[in-house]
């Protein structure tokens, strides 16, 4: 696995502003050496101004167009021509993301690149690269677009991870660039800590239960989403696996206890944590004291922290709001899905407020 196969090399990645000249100079360079281009627009809606645009271009070659919605005769046509040679230049969509397996296709050119996700952008540019000759490909983004930081993170990494292998690091960046607020929360297929082992022992321990004629108790699980970074930089633990155990391992602190002892273990082994990963910490123990408290979601929205319970107590929650300290920054929404909304203060941190407000809560008489 981890051996590049016989012949084959990496496909080299340029991340560039949008140009007209030079791309058709990268799609011209191709089809003087009798290869093929895939030309990723993915707007339906233009993609014919497109392809017309390079025909100008390019007038001696073969330009197709490919798309979710045109008939399926019709792909499969567009398609079946494309692997035989037939098409110099398919203007196509994210189509081609898998399934494609055309080796003499070595030049890929993406479109608004920025507006991609990480992992797509690196299952993209396996379309290329296929066979023994060199393969290009060009992440562009429009003229004078000022990226955001996530974007720029994106395609920087896209850049940086190009060789064999990069897979496993790439998905890695992925979950650093986007913070682990999802990745430990439900918003992904399931929860690190509910992965493997842990997720065997658990679902044998409710059959065992059930068996036993006892009821599983239903589990809670709590989605935070704050606005602040949480994450491991890999410059504070430079290991990719490591980074990911300490993931599963912070996913499981239950108590301060815990979290003190993960820092004691953090400054011993890598030195005092960024804040980012004391971020991280908090907002891990801050999940499970909100999940013990039937809370389903926190999340953080203009200057405002949103609540949302399971089966919300309507006693404690009227306790809550008649605290002096919440006076007349807390609302109710009693709707089909119940949720509590506090205006935050400037000068008080937003995990801070949860906690408070997670515990007050808690102990309200119901």
């Amino acid at each position: 696995l981890e051996e590049a196969p016989r012949d084959r090399y990496p496909v080299q990645t340029y991340v560039l502003e949008h140009d007209p000249r030079l791309l058709a100079d990268a799609m011209r360079r191709e089809l003087s050496r009798g290869g093929q281009v895939y030309y990723l627009h993915n707007h339906i809606e233009s993609i014919s101004r497109t392809a017309y645009r390079i025909r100008e271009e390019i007038p001696d070659a073969t330009v197709e167009i490919a798309h979710g919605q045109m008939p399926q005769a019709q792909l499969n046509d567009i398609m079946g021509r494309m692997s035989d040679g037939n098409i110099d230049i398919l203007v196509c969509t994210t189509i081609i993301e898998t399934g494609l397996d055309i080796s003499n296709v070595n030049t890929l050119i993406i479109e608004n690149a920025d507006t991609f996700g990480l992992s797509q952008l690196h299952q993209i540019r396996g379309r290329v690269g296929r066979s023994s000759r060199h393969a290009f490909s060009y992440f562009t983004f429009r003229r004078g677009k000022v990226l955001s930081e996530i974007a720029q993170k994106r395609l920087s990494a896209i850049r940086e991870f190009a060789e064999f292998g990069s897979g496993f690091k790439i998905a890695m960046r992925d979950l650093e660039i986007r913070g682990a607020g999802n990745v430990l929360g439900p918003e992904q297929s399931g929860h690190m800590i509910s992965v493997g082992y842990d997720m065997y022992l658990k679902l044998l321990e409710e059959a065992v239960i059930t068996e036993q004629g006892g009821e599983v108790q239903e589990r809670v699980e709590c989605a935070a989403e704050f606005a602040l970074n949480a994450n491991i930089p890999q410059k504070y633990v430079p290991d990719a696996g490591q980074r990911i155990d300490l993931y599963r391992r912070i996913a499981m602190i239950r108590s301060e206890e815990d979290r003190g002892d993960m820092i004691d273990e953090l400054i011993d082994r890598y030195g005092d944590p960024p804040s980012e990963t004391a971020a991280l910490l908090d907002i891990a123990l801050l999940r499970f004291e909100a999940s013990q408290a039937g809370i389903t979601e926190l999340s953080q929205k203009e200057g405002r922290l949103i609540v949302i319970f399971k089966k919300p107590d309507f006693m404690r929650i009227s306790n809550l709001c008649s605290e002096p300290y919440y006076k007349g920054r807390i609302l109710l929404n009693a709707g089909e899905s119940p949720y509590i909304s506090l205006r935050l203060k400037p000068d008080i941190p937003a995990l801070q407020e949860a906690r408070r407000l997670i515990s007050s809560y808690d102990i309200s008489p119901s």
